[in-house]
């Protein structure tokens, strides 16, 4: 016999981020079964203590249902816990956020779900279980990283221009900005390496950047 007391429900939610058409993206999965048959969520799966070292490996064999591609950036967020969050009874929801360049979209995959779309955050259908409020905190998350100005490079192609960058911030913050201070702050950022290649007309050819291979997508530790 199971106890309880011990066994509650544990969940990986995922919140995978885009930007397509200078718009952010989130991916919606439309379950296939109950509970909340029908209804549109973000991806995400049951723990299996057998299969999972820990969440980050949880999420990352949830991730390979969906997306047949590595996701490069992966973060857990924070944990949502409750009686009434899921019909099923008690349960632990960690939500993850993941970041998925738009070159690498068309590499998705169905399992356990009926469709799937890339929806515009700011006009997302209701959505099943608590996953708005989940959308919502992994948004603010994303939101304050690039407002403190580091740089989402798992976003962009192998190689973009600068007006590519602030564009994708654009998406996110869901603002423009302006173009001499976002250059200048670029000015010194050692995560992103000039290449001596160009893209556009004659006239007025963009130079070309990648990122460093070993950035990361975090604030410093102070």
């Amino acid at each position: 016999m199971i106890n309880d007391q011990l066994n509650p429900l544990v969940v990986i939610d995922i919140a995978i981020f885009t930007v397509q058409d200078q718009q952010l993206k989130i991916l919606l999965v439309k379950r296939a079964n109950e509970p909340e048959k029908g209804r549109w969520a973000l991806p995400g799966g049951i723990l299996i203590p057998s299969k999972d070292l820990n969440l980050e490996s949880s999420a990352r064999r949830i991730l390979k249902t969906k997306v047949s591609v590595d996701i490069a950036y992966l973060e857990e967020v924070c944990t949502f816990s409750g009686l009434h969050r899921d019909p099923r009874g008690w349960s632990i929801a960690t939500l993850h956020y993941a970041l998925l360049p738009a070159d690498k979209t068309h590499a998705l995959v169905k399992e356990s779900i009926e469709d799937l779309i890339w929806q515009n955050v700011l006009t997302c259908p209701a959505l099943a279980f608590d996953h708005e409020l989940q959308l919502q905190t992994a948004l603010a998350t994303l939101r304050r990283k690039v407002s403190s100005h580091l740089l989402p490079l798992h976003l962009m192609r192998p190689k973009f221009t600068l007006s590519d960058l602030q564009k994708t911030c654009e998406a996110i913050l869901g603002q423009k900005l302006d173009k001499s201070v976002f250059r200048r702050r670029l000015k010194n950022n050692t995560d992103i390496i000039e290449l001596e290649e160009y893209e556009g007309g004659a006239q007025r050819p963009a130079q070309l950047f990648k990122a460093r291979t070993d950035f990361e997508f975090k604030e410093p530790l102070v």
